[in-house]
């Protein structure tokens, strides 16, 4: 164990080196940062994972708290990395600045890999455990999926950033900035991580939304107490609603309250209700897991398109329709698909949780 935690350790600290070797930072304070980023990477990592792949372990990964160990880390770190650069004079210069900025969102990117690395592999085990698998070939097919990960997601970024931009940082001149991939919980990362090496972070509204979130898990607690675990309300849900724009947060409110109306119209045949209701969630859950994977791809391949057409002179719209009126237009067909796609739903949950 031991000599795996080293193995990842020296591979972290190759990482930093050769991120930090970019810079004009040399000789004994590049060691430092080298050696300080990848004992917070280390450190804050074990820790996160614990938390993480606990959560994970419970309620399953789409509940795990990646999202908010995320920005504590980047706090950490951000705090950190101000307290060397003081006392190494580099934050007296603008380029130095920039760069432990971006050296601190690289730390904390991978933190985050390690969050969603355990998130996945303890969902993995769990489902192998109750299945009997072999924890071993579990094991080992895992860290398989790790290494062909890193080399396919890194690529498919860089086309993605190419094909459609990201909100605030955008490939080329003339794109639509309406039409950028929306990255919330980046975007509050870097304005943290700004306003800390800059010195003008409203730290009055982070305690303020500590005491808030505090307020909101004894508020929690009680109503799960009082309503015999019927009624909630998760802290997480409420701070997804504050930071995650409204294009995001809709179809979740939409999504949920169509949940319940076909949960509430399942139920009221007392017959074989539980398993009714089991019935059409794994059918619902399903669904939706399709249609979210089948979006990410149909992305993917959208990009690929983009991405081909700009190379080879051509638009960064190839497969627009370019009719009259066609925003106008785009929306009222956008607006049909999204009930059509309702409505097919409904009736294959509905179908699925019938008497039989």
């Amino acid at each position: 164990m031991i000599f795996w935690v080293l193995s990842m350790m020296l591979i972290l600290g190759v990482s930093f080196y050769h991120f930090i070797g970019d810079s004009h930072i040399t000789g004994g304070m590049a060691w430092l940062l080298v050696v300080v980023c990848t004992l917070l990477a280390s450190v804050i990592g074990f820790l996160v994972a614990a938390a993480c792949g606990y959560m994970t372990g419970l309620v399953g990964s789409s509940s795990s708290p990646i999202s908010g160990v995320g920005m504590v880390s980047i706090v950490i770190i951000s705090l950190v990395l101000l307290v060397v650069g003081e006392s190494g004079s580099l934050m007296a210069d603008e380029a130095n600045r920039k760069f432990l900025l971006a050296l601190t969102l690289f730390c904390g990117s991978a933190v985050i890999c390690v969050a969603s690395i355990s998130n996945d592999n303890l969902q993995d085990l769990k489902t192998g455990y109750l299945l009997k698998a072999t924890p071993w070939r579990q094991q080992i097919a895992l860290i398989i999926g790790c290494i062909v990960g890193a080399f396919v997601i890194s690529p498919v970024l860089e086309l993605l950033y190419e094909a459609y931009g990201f909100t605030g940082a955008m490939p080329r001149e003339g794109m639509d900035a309406a039409q950028a991939l929306a990255a919330p919980q980046a975007t509050l990362m870097t304005t943290i991580a700004s306003g800390i090496f800059a010195h003008n972070l409203e730290w009055a509204y982070i305690f303020t939304g500590i005491a808030i979130g505090a307020v909101l898990i004894v508020v929690d607690l009680v109503l799960k107490k009082s309503s015999g675990g019927k009624r909630a309300l998760p802290v997480l849900a409420v701070g997804m609603g504050i930071y995650l724009p409204p294009s995001v947060t809709m179809p979740i409110v939409i999504g949920a309250v169509l949940a319940a109306v076909l949960k509430h119209i399942i139920g009221k045949k007392a017959e074989n209700r539980e398993g009714r209701l089991k019935n059409a969630e794994r059918i619902g859950t399903l669904f939706s897991a399709g249609l979210i994977v089948g979006e990410s791809l149909v992305g993917v391949v959208m990009a690929f398109i983009i991405a081909f057409s700009v190379t080879n002179g051509g638009s960064d719209a190839p497969l627009a329709l370019g009719l009259e009126n066609w925003e106008t237009t785009a929306s009222w067909l956008g607006l049909a698909f999204f009930i059509t796609g309702m409505v097919f739903f409904a009736q294959r949950v509905l179908k699925a949780g019938r008497v039989k």
